[in-house]
């Protein structure tokens, strides 16, 4: 009797650590948009040009990426066909990456559309990659507070930049060279 006790004692020892690692956890909607270049790239530089675009623009233009990233997220919960969505994502670091090197200060609705139409490609990546049996919630929570995070480092890096001396060409620069890793990602993505 105490033999087969043991037994089962250490085979459920054993299985414990097996069983822990059969879930993503909690963590995986926080570590979704730093999982890859593109969403990387157009948080941070989403965060950059509503800094270069100036005044409400610094809240607006995120936060209608965010708003429209969750709708997105929504759509890619329920696996609704998106079509295009990988190029959607790349583009947006295209597009972004090139109005930051031209320093372009678009009209604000017309910024804060074009980044709530990014939004919706970013979030349907994030909701239909989203792992089994995750809590819809708690993933969600994470990779919004995530990307808001990622746009204020953006906003942050482009303020400072813009106050330091040759810091303007420097941001530039920055966009221009994430265009080129977006116009890569295009490539790869079609």
């Amino acid at each position: 009797m105490k033999l087969r006790q043991d037994a089962i004692s250490t085979l459920s020892l054993m299985l414990l650590p097996t069983m822990a690692w059969a879930h993503a956890g909690n963590s995986a909607g926080w570590w979704h948009p730093l999982s890859g270049i593109d969403h990387l790239l157009a948080m941070t530089a989403v965060g950059a040009w509503s800094v270069q675009i100036g005044g409400r623009a610094v809240w607006v233009v995120p936060g209608a990426f965010v708003c429209f990233m969750f709708l997105g997220g929504v759509i890619g919960f329920e696996h609704v066909e998106l079509p295009l969505t990988e190029v959607g994502v790349a583009m947006s670091v295209v597009l972004l990456g090139i109005a930051i090197a031209l320093r372009q200060r678009l009209p604000l609705l017309v910024a804060a559309s074009a980044t709530a139409l990014f939004g919706i490609f970013h979030g349907y990546a994030h909701g239909y990659e989203m792992p089994l049996m995750q809590n819809k919630v708690v993933y969600t929570a994470g990779f919004l507070t995530t990307t808001a995070c990622l746009h204020l480092v953006g906003a942050f890096s482009a303020h400072f930049l813009q106050k330091a001396r040759n810091g303007n060409r420097l941001l530039r620069f920055s966009g221009a060279a994430s265009a080129l890793c977006g116009i890569w990602l295009v490539i790869n993505a079609l």
